[in-house]
């Protein structure tokens, strides 16, 4: 398991990608985030090809219990940002995953078990970018 990029490390990134100040390549991760959080709570949606979509779901009120004494609570009606991965970044994703992955060995002709079925990796090496 890897571990997270925090926003400094996404700043850090862009800054040395695009040559930036880390001022600047802050000012533009902001810009972006505000940007899509502004979109959110004025209920629209956000889609990048490639990527995938932001929406926000709306859930309704319900009777809940509190887990440490059994008591029933009552939970408010609530709006949630959701994000559905694109199929691009899935097989991306996938692609390099798989890549990690050292090779299955075959198993034994007849072995119990055995599926029969083929490798399910997407295997797609994607050169462009978004």
């Amino acid at each position: 398991m890897h571990g997270t990029v925090t926003k400094s490390e996404l700043i850090e990134r862009i800054s040395e990608k695009l040559k930036l100040t880390n001022g600047k390549a802050e000012q533009i991760v902001n810009c972006v985030f505000d940007s899509m959080v502004k979109a959110l709570q004025d209920g629209e949606g956000i889609e990048i090809r490639g990527f995938g979509s932001f929406t926000v779901r709306e859930y309704k009120a319900y009777e809940g219990r509190n887990p440490r004494t059994g008591e029933t609570v009552q939970v408010a009606p609530k709006k949630l940002p959701f994000f559905k991965v694109g199929k691009d970044l899935k097989e991306r994703v996938n692609s390099a995953y798989s890549a990690e992955q050292p090779a299955a060995s075959p198993s034994p002709a007849g072995g119990v078990g055995t599926s029969g079925g083929g490798d399910t990796s997407s295997g797609g090496g994607f050169s462009s970018g978004y």
